[in-house]
């Protein structure tokens, strides 16, 4: 009886360590995950919008965008670039669950006028050499100076104006429709995401 109570005391000591433990090495590495997270997100809006001197993720719009899988709330970040005070661009991170391998996650530079300036895939799991493509200057080259009114938002295969990588149709049309929906929700969003003091 003395060996299982000895063995109870022994285990729950180690419990309570290895919790105190992880909790220490937990409060020690938030604070640089969550800036090594922060920077992520500032070099790809910075890769999408035209130059600003402001700090978008310190100017920014949370919207809800529609429900997840599960039918929780979904919430839509837009990062306002500006230059001496003035609006030059919008980001905002748009995901297709309609990749080859899975979500697609782009974000999306916008001129306040809803054209696009830049595209930057942030994660994929599409197949390498084909639909890892959608990551190429060559591919997100081909949204640039696109909007809802001039383009026809579809890959060439399906009759649209994108054209899309040879080999990768459903990779290309994943990333093509993720822009488009984004594009949409800005237009029919843009009074509450410009804001005022444009």
């Amino acid at each position: 009886m003395k060996d299982i109570l000895r063995l109870i005391v022994v285990l729950t000591s180690l419990c309570i360590v290895s919790a105190i433990a992880l909790a220490k090495i937990y409060d020690l590495t938030k604070g640089p995950i969550a800036h090594q997270k922060r920077l992520e997100v500032l070099r790809a809006i910075k890769t999408v919008l035209p130059p600003y001197d402001n700090e978008p993720d310190r100017d920014m719009v949370t919207l809800p965008i529609g429900k997840d899988k599960r039918g929780e709330e979904v919430q839509g970040v837009f990062y306002r670039g500006r230059k001496s005070d003035r609006l030059i661009g919008l980001a905002f991170k748009v995901t297709s669950p309609e990749g080859y391998g899975g979500d697609i996650e782009v974000m999306v530079g916008v001129l306040p006028n809803g054209t696009v300036y830049g595209v930057e895939v942030l994660s994929h799991l599409e197949t390498p050499g084909l639909g890892a493509k959608i990551r190429e200057a060559k591919f997100k080259d081909r949204f640039k100076n696109r909007n809802l009114y001039n383009t026809k938002w579809a890959v060439k295969k399906d009759a649209g104006d994108i054209d899309g990588i040879t080999g990768a149709t459903i990779s290309s049309r994943a990333v093509t429709k993720a822009i488009k929906e984004g594009l949409g929700f800005y237009r029919d969003h843009k009074a509450r995401i410009v804001g005022s003091g444009q």
